[in-house]
């Protein structure tokens, strides 16, 4: 099953709105739950993920999907005080947070705006990186999103994808589920809305591969592209140049 399709059972309609929706009610826990439910790991996955689409001093790179903007303030540490960041969401209170977030530290250079990754509102050949971290899952058309990263991205610059996969290791596979399958839901349901992590956990199960999401990101003119697996392999980045 694609993730295109991946929801609970009780999931119907458009799969667009029903994230939006289920994200908008979570945007007051989503950082707290986030650092609970990876034991704050997140944190180290993103600086990795960073470290692998090599922004460059001065740079102006996207960060799409961005919820309240984490992975785009690890962005900005990159390009230093002489680049810029954009950090964009189709979930209007996540993005919400994220500004306020923006003025308390981002120095006038983290811009964030309610924009959807299937239909981004830029010029080709805007940026110089542009990054995706944990939010490929949760679009309609995850081909779409690539297409759209590797457009508004300069010849030479870097798709960068950091998002939840299935370990190939047959010993951690069965762990990394259970932990998913049963934890992790429950755990989610003390702080905030269960729906949501059940739904995550659905969605990383019907997911890519890793081979399969290769080959998106090569469809959309990407080439030389690298991977790196993290927390026993629930976790990988894929990193891309633009042709």
């Amino acid at each position: 099953m694609r993730a295109e399709q991946a929801a609970p059972s009780h999931y119907t309609g458009d799969k667009s709105e029903y994230v939006r929706a289920m994200f908008a009610g979570i945007a007051h826990r989503y950082d707290l739950l986030n650092s609970v439910l990876s034991f704050t790991r997140h944190k180290a996955w993103r600086r990795t993920a960073v470290r692998l689409a090599a922004p460059n001093l001065g740079d102006t790179v996207l960060d799409v999907c961005t919820g309240t903007g984490d992975f785009a303030f690890d962005l900005l540490r990159s390009v230093g005080p002489g680049g810029y960041v954009v950090g964009s969401d189709f979930c209007a209170p996540m993005v919400s947070i994220g500004k306020q977030k923006a003025d308390a530290r981002g120095h006038g250079q983290v811009g964030m705006m309610v924009a959807d990754t299937l239909r981004l509102p830029y010029p080709a050949n805007t940026f110089d990186c542009a990054t995706v971290g944990f939010g490929i899952r949760n679009v309609a058309d995850v081909q779409q999103a690539f297409r759209e990263m590797a457009r508004v991205v300069r010849p030479g610059g870097r798709v960068a994808c950091l998002e939840f996969n299935r370990p190939t290791n047959p010993v951690w596979r069965p762990v990394v589920g259970l932990y998913e399958r049963h934890v992790l839901p429950r755990i989610a349901g003390l702080l905030s809305r269960k729906e949501a992590y059940e739904y995550l956990q659905a969605s990383i199960q019907a997911f890519h591969s890793r081979e399969e999401l290769t080959e998106m990101m090569k469809l959309a003119g990407l080439g030389n592209i690298r991977l790196k697996d993290l927390n026993l392999g629930s976790v990988c980045i894929h990193v891309g140049s633009k042709l």
